[in-house]
């Protein structure tokens, strides 16, 4: 059986093994970005100028485009605010689910904060998603309004239907107590 010395020593060059090891690793990854910064033609001024401008745009973005709950990773660029509430000053970016303020507007041109929307597209959108875009809009005149995302909204058609007291259920949520706790539903379904 080893001694703890033993074991200590043979600890203390796999330490040093792993140092050199993690040493070349290093130097491989410094090696491969400058060969891509002399490929590109960056110099480090460049690549900290973009860091400064985003770190900037961050801070000047201040909390009311920020989504609580979510973790930043970094990667993901922050979208622009593209609407604005005229009268109370809140934003959204036209991501996600619509605020109530704009819901249920017709038109939404009158909030467009001018020049966000273009610039935010700009940004966000290349060549291929702009395609992609295109693709999806004629696909969704084609299909009709039933096409969508996730479930239809709305009053749903009944599924099951209970013969003594008459009542029905379409199925979605919480099922009802004459059904919930009936093993096999089958027979309670409506043709």
């Amino acid at each position: 059986m080893a001694t703890l010395e033993q074991i200590q020593a043979r600890m203390g060059k796999l330490h040093a093994q792993a140092e050199v090891l993690l040493a070349k690793k290093t130097q491989a990854a410094v090696d491969q970005i400058r060969a891509l910064m002399l490929k590109h033609g960056l110099t480090t001024e460049d690549i900290e100028a973009k860091a400064k401008a985003k770190r900037q745009a961050k801070a000047s973005n201040g909390s009311a485009d920020h989504v609580k709950g979510k973790a930043s990773d970094g990667l993901k660029s922050k979208a622009t605010s593209k609407y604005q509430h005229p009268k109370t000053g809140a934003t959204w970016t036209g991501r996600g689910r619509a605020p109530a303020w704009i819901a249920e507007a017709k038109n939404r041109d009158r909030f467009v904060i001018s020049g966000a929307a273009e610039a935010n597209f700009a940004t966000t959108a290349g060549p291929s998603s702009k395609a992609k875009t295109a693709v999806n809009k004629t696909a969704s005149k084609s299909v009709g309004a039933t096409a969508g995302k996730g479930q239809r909204k709305g009053p749903q058609p009944a599924k099951y239907a209970d013969p003594k007291s008459g009542a029905t259920w379409s199925g979605r949520g919480r099922a009802p107590g004459w059904l919930a706790s009936v093993k096999d539903r089958s027979k309670y379904l409506i043709d």
